[in-house]
């Protein structure tokens, strides 16, 4: 048994060290200086007789005795979040906190242009750091609060969480300025006939962003699966063979690359709806519905 109650400051400190998984970043949410973290940490570690977090090449990682308790500590921050600090108002001017949004590259390129405007006028003290996690870690990532929002068109929503659309977009398809053989319009042959780049987010390789081009009925010539969009416009300038079907908005994008321009996609495909999920336990806390909220209002009247 110890000989002194654990001081509950502590487990303030050890749920936010489970999720940033670095001294700096645990120091800056809680306005603490990293030597006061550190001194922290070091009590955490003298209480459990068991260092907890353990410096790696990606961070602070938590032991197996850290892992266990984990689960525990978030669920008890979670309830102190949602239930007993509801009604204290999160000030976006005077806050200083760092949100986590797990997007795409291709999310990087269309959101955070607006929202690092919005989010600087509204709350300088603010800061952003973004993640590109496989579809099948987001829940545990938005339940644990190591991602506040999972921004943009994931085909497969996980089940339990909030959603909300911010808008829709049409496919465009993008193809090399010197191909000779694409005028101003792309016929439906010659789509068919060219040779594709696709992008695969998830983990079966016949899974593609762009996959309700193949439900049309007929088959694409793929010469190129990725995980990256933004390798998509680098190599089609650097290959007049290759095109790729793209949401409109990131066609707009890559267009910037003199080597690339947009044509109609020769085919009626569905438009394609982008979104921001959260988790229910973050669905009253204040910094996460002030965030959702300028999400929305920033794309509320974006170009449909």
């Amino acid at each position: 048994m110890h000989k002194a109650p654990l001081d509950l400051n502590l487990v303030a400190v050890f749920d936010v060290l489970i999720r940033e998984q670095s001294v700096t970043r645990a120091a800056d949410e809680l306005g603490m200086s990293q030597s006061a973290m550190s001194h922290a940490l070091k009590r955490l570690r003298n209480f459990f007789d068991d260092p907890l977090f353990v410096k790696t090449g990606e961070g602070m990682k938590p032991t197996p005795r850290a892992a266990s308790l984990a689960e525990s500590v978030l669920a008890v921050m979670g309830t102190i979040r949602s239930d007993l600090l509801v009604h204290t108002r999160f000030d976006a001017a005077r806050a200083k906190r760092v949100f986590s949004l797990c997007m795409t590259d291709m999310g990087e390129l269309v959101f955070l242009p607006p929202l690092i405007e919005a989010l600087r006028r509204q709350a300088p003290g603010c800061t952003l750091r973004t993640a590109q996690l496989p579809p099948k870690q987001i829940f545990a990532a938005l339940e644990s609060g190591n991602v506040d929002l999972a921004i943009g068109s994931l085909q497969t929503v996980p089940s339990g969480l909030f959603q909300q659309q911010l808008f829709t977009h049409p496919f465009v398809t993008i193809v090399n300025r010197k191909n000779r053989r694409i005028g101003p319009r792309l016929s439906e042959d010659m789509f068919f006939e060219m040779q594709h780049i696709v992008v695969s987010l998830a983990e079966k390789a016949d899974e593609y962003y762009d996959g309700v081009v193949d439900q049309y009925g007929r088959p694409r010539r793929i010469f190129l699966t990725t995980p990256h969009f933004l390798t998509v416009p680098l190599l089609i300038a650097g290959d007049a063979n290759l095109i790729a079907t793209v949401p409109r908005e990131l066609g707009r994008i890559f267009s910037a690359y003199k080597a690339i321009r947009i044509v109609d996609t020769p085919i009626a495909l569905p438009r394609f709806a982008l979104r921001q999920h959260w988790h229910p336990r973050y669905h009253h806390d204040e910094a996460n519905s002030w965030l959702r909220k300028l999400v929305k209002d920033t794309f509320e009247t974006y170009p449909e």
